[in-house]
């Protein structure tokens, strides 16, 4: 991974969202990373509202993430599960399914190296 000395500055607010049924995400691109602040609505889940468009039943891209508000619920291939809140920080391993629990919004801000993520 290269870095890059110059500072560098994005604002999420500024990003129009990419909606997909009850989840939006918004992209900030620096050179060589990317950021992305995903926000899964009330009632959203990878698997209704993002599945068909990927073409697969789980997600099957990794995450490393913090949670920013409300709290996300994950199940594994292997039926493991878990939920992160606002101030946790996530690792999530292909082959997962997400929803938003309760009835509020979860925010949570991840980063990649490409424009991999959602791809419609």
């Amino acid at each position: 991974m290269t870095f890059h000395p110059a500072m560098q500055h994005a604002t999420f607010a500024e990003i129009e969202p990419q909606v997909f049924g009850r989840i939006s995400k918004r992209s900030v691109a620096f050179e060589g990373l990317e950021g992305t602040e995903v926000t899964f609505h009330a009632g959203a889940s990878w698997s209704a509202d993002l599945g068909e468009a990927a073409g697969t039943e789980l997600c099957e891209l990794p995450h490393v993430a913090v949670v920013t508000a409300g709290t996300l619920g994950v199940r594994m291939r292997d039926g493991s599960s878990r939920e992160f809140s606002a101030g946790d920080a996530m690792l999530l391993p292909p082959g997962h399914d997400a929803w938003a629990v309760g009835d509020t919004d979860c925010t949570f801000v991840e980063f990649s190296r490409g424009n991999d993520y959602y791809a419609a």
